[in-house]
């Protein structure tokens, strides 16, 4: 889900609220998001770090090569 907001929200810069996942499994092994006061980051496995948002495709771009990499490095579950 990406959707705009009127400003931008806690710990964020841009106008975007956004929850991505990629669940393998049944397990969510793949998450980017911008919960308020935490601003962007993503979850890969247990690891929480922070994102540098650009823009939306760039967001997109980076979500799904983070996707492919996994599936390298898991199979395709």
């Amino acid at each position: 889900m990406i959707w705009q907001v009127p400003k931008a929200i806690a710990g964020s810069t841009h106008v975007f609220k956004y929850r991505l996942a990629f669940v393998a499994s049944g397990k969510c092994v793949i998450r980017y998001d911008n919960e308020a006061g935490k601003g962007d980051h993503r979850h890969i496995g247990e690891s929480q770090k922070a994102y540098r948002f650009v823009d939306l495709d760039q967001l997109m771009a980076d979500f799904e090569r983070d996707i492919a990499r996994w599936q390298d490095e898991n199979g395709n579950a």
